[in-house]
C-alpha cells in the first residue's frame, strides 16, 4: 500500500547551500500494519511523512501511496490518506462537530453518509459529550480526539500520524494509541512517527530508525535486537546514533584532510 524508495529532499539555504534532510530513505508499509518511523526530533522523520502526504515534493527518489505516484498523482493520493500532524490545529470558533463535518465536505462526502460517519466516528472516540463545543474552550485531549477524527472522517485506506502523542498527558497517550491499535485492526495502512521506544514497542510491527535523514536499520523489532545483539529498543537506538555520528565524523576529518592537499 505505500512503497518509497531512495527518497531524498534537499532545502536550500542561503548561507549553507543545499541541505539534505532526507537522503535515499526506503521502506514497505502494507494493509494491516503499523510501520514506524522511529528517531529524534530533526532526524527526518516529519519531512518522510510530509513528501507522503504531498505537501512536499522529494528531491530523488520516489514514493507510491495506494498505488498512486506522490509526485505524477498527487490528488488521489490525497484522497486514499488521512494525514495527522504533530499540532492539532484546531480552529477556535469552530465547534468539534462543525469541524469534522468541515473536512468531510472538503472530501466530497454526501450529506446523508457524511452525517453517518460522522456519528459512527463521534461515539467511537466517545466525543458525542463535547460535540458542540468550540475549539477554544477544548482541553487537549479533546483536541487530539477533534484531529483523529477528521483524519478518518472519509474512512482513507491510508493514515499518516506524524508523532500524534506529543505533548499529551499519559491518560490521552493511552486512549490514541488504543484507538491506533483499533484502525490497524481494521485493515488500514498506518505509517507512525514517533521518537518514543515504548510506543514504538506496543505499535509497531515493523520499524526504521532513521537518523541524520537516513535509515540506519529496518525491520521487525525482534529482528533488530538481533541483527545488532541488543538488549532492548533503546540500547539499540543508542548504539546506531552512535555508529552514525563516528561516520559522520570521520567523514568530516577525511574530507578536510584531502582539501589541505596541494593540486
Amino acid at each position: 500500500m505505500i512503497h518509497v524508495e531512495g527518497l531524498g529532499k534537499s532545502f536550500l539555504d542561503y548561507q549553507r547551500g543545499w541541505v539534505s534532510a532526507v537522503r535515499d530513505v526506503s521502506f514497505d508499509c502494507r494493509p494491516g500494519e503499523v510501520f514506524g518511523l522511529l528517531g529524534p526530533n530533526g532526524a527526518g522523520k516529519t519531512t518522510t511523512l510530509r513528501i507522503l502526504s504531498t505537501v512536499l515534493k522529494p528531491t530523488s527518489g520516489r514514493a507510491v501511496v495506494a498505488g498512486y505516484d506522490v509526485v505524477q498523482d498527487p490528488e488521489n493520493v490525497r484522497r486514499h490518506i488521512g494525514y495527522m500532524s504533530a499540532s492539532t490545529g484546531i480552529y477556535d470558533r469552530m465547534t468539534a462537530w462543525e469541524l469534522v463535518e468541515y473536512f468531510g465536505r472538503l472530501y466530497g462526502l454526501p450529506k446523508d453518509r457524511l452525517r453517518e460517519r460522522m456519528e459512527t466516528i463521534f461515539g467511537w472516540l466517545k466525543m458525542d459529550d463535547f460535540r458542540n463545543v468550540l475549539g477554544s474552550k477544548m482541553s487537549t485531549g479533546m483536541k487530539q480526539k477533534v484531529s483523529i477524527a477528521r483524519t478518518i472522517v472519509h474512512d482513507p485506506p491510508v493514515l499518516i500520524f506524524d508523532e500524534p502523542t506529543s505533548g499529551l498527558d499519559v491518560l490521552v497517550q493511552r486512549v490514541v494509541l488504543q484507538k491506533i491499535l483499533e484502525l490497524r485492526d481494521l485493515g488500514k495502512t498506518i505509517v507512525f512517527s514517533t521518537h518514543s521506544m515504548h510506543e514504538v514497542e506496543r505499535l509497531c510491527s515493523r520499524v526504521a530508525i532513521i537518523y541524520r535523514g537516513e535509515v540506519q536499520a529496518e525491520g521487525t523489532p525482534d529482528d533488530l535486537l538481533k541483527r545488532f545483539d541488543q538488549p532492548d529498543l533503546e540500547e539499540l537506538f543508542f548504539a546506531l546514533v552512535e555508529s552514525a555520528d563516528a561516520r559522520s565524523l570521520s567523514a568530516g576529518a577525511t574530507a578536510e584532510t584531502a582539501s589541505r592537499l596541494p593540486n
